[in-house]
């Protein structure tokens, strides 16, 4: 059950406290795209994403875009963001996860994963061990090939609610 609790459960992208995980030697933030950065059918980032990434890059943090979308479709935010990107990921099989570990010289506790998606984001970062947060997806469309993990989340979060372990919408650090 371990693999399925992220370390932080925040709101949205913009309520995470950065300041706190730079604290924690946080040096990498892996952002998955859809449903974390923008909804999937959105093509390009707005200005307020613009602007988050900016205050991150000021920061000193090294953001990539990890996402399991086609290289095609985050191209446009890799460029407007003007940051790197591991596109086709595969979450939460970990070979990408060490990939990054490796090119940018990184340690696991030097690494977080944002996402929305438990059954991906949280238990591929967990399986590595790097910091795994997990943030409310920004859209309820979802594409059609996310929908399964969408079905088995909601088992997983029942299961770890009824152990006390995971609650939705119970925000914390």
């Amino acid at each position: 059950m371990e693999k399925y609790i992220p370390d932080v459960y925040q709101k949205s992208i913009y309520t995470i406290d950065y300041a706190k995980l730079k604290e924690k030697g946080i040096k990498c933030l892996l952002f998955d795209l859809d449903n974390t950065l923008a909804p999937y059918h959105i093509k390009g980032a707005d200005e307020k994403l613009v602007e988050l990434f900016s205050k991150l890059k000021e920061m000193g943090f090294q953001l990539i875009i990890f996402s399991n979308s086609f290289k095609k479709r985050v191209k446009p935010f890799k460029e407007e963001l003007e940051v790197d990107c591991c596109a086709n990921a595969r979450k939460p099989q970990t070979n990408h996860f060490y990939r990054i570990l490796k090119e940018y010289h990184l340690a696991e506790n030097e690494v977080a994963i944002i996402g929305d998606q438990i059954m991906t984001d949280i238990v591929g970062g967990n399986r590595v061990g790097i910091t795994t947060i997990l943030v409310n997806p920004i859209s309820v469309r979802d594409p059609f090939w996310t929908k399964p993990n969408r079905w088995l989340e909601k088992r997983v979060i029942k299961k770890l609610k009824n152990h006390d372990l995971f609650f939705k919408g119970r925000y914390y650090e």
